[in-house]
């Protein structure tokens, strides 16, 4: 005789379940942002992109805004990953670590045509979007404050404006790899990068 799902096993399917498809939301969501900008992005394109229902939509988010801000944190946390992947594969020195955090962003998965096109469209909406503009103002800082911690660990000392300066170069040569066509390789981006924290860190 096949054994019954104990309620256990069911309360853990249904919470997998439900994450899965707050997932596929945020994923379609990217998407379409990717591919449609913010204009064209709505309940029913996301809904036909998921392969779900819009009611579906409104039960895991409370409306698109909700659901965007979701994708935002969710991208921003793929980015973060990637971010920590290289500074965790990267030689075990304090300048290994810090030029692998600085040109991680030069090769995929961050380096990415797609990702590039759903950043635009988050950095748009900053403009008229609190929740939007809060999170990049947290996404931003807590890449920052990685960055500066990197720093102090090449050289002690504050290092606020120096982290300003590299995140600005660094996105810079991201949105032009990204695009494609770059006048530049990754390999040059990166010696750019390290000639810049040389001329930094004196």
């Amino acid at each position: 005789m096949q054994a019954r799902p104990t309620q256990n096993s069911r309360q853990s399917f249904t919470r997998e379940s439900a994450d899965s498809r707050r997932e596929a939301l945020i994923e379609a969501c990217a998407r379409s942002l990717a591919r449609n900008g913010v204009p064209g992005t709505s309940v029913r394109v996301i809904c036909t992109e998921a392969g779900v229902s819009p009611g579906l939509l409104r039960h895991y988010y409370d409306g698109i805004d909700a659901l965007i801000a979701a994708t935002y944190r969710a991208t921003g946390d793929r980015v973060q990953k990637a971010l920590a992947d290289a500074v965790s594969a990267a030689p075990d020195t304090p300048r290994g670590r810090l030029l692998a955090y600085l040109t991680a962003s030069f090769v995929p998965p961050i380096a990415n045509p797609e990702l590039l096109a759903t950043w635009l469209a988050f950095w748009a909406l900053t403009k008229t979007d609190a929740q939007i503009a809060r999170l990049h103002g947290e996404i931003y800082r807590n890449y920052r404050a990685d960055l500066e911690a990197l720093l102090a660990r090449c050289q002690p000392g504050e290092h606020r404006l120096t982290a300003v300066a590299l995140t600005a170069l660094v996105d810079g040569l991201w949105l032009e790899l990204s695009l494609g066509d770059a006048p530049f390789s990754r390999d040059e981006a990166g010696a750019l990068v390290e000639k810049w924290l040389d001329a930094l860190l004196v």
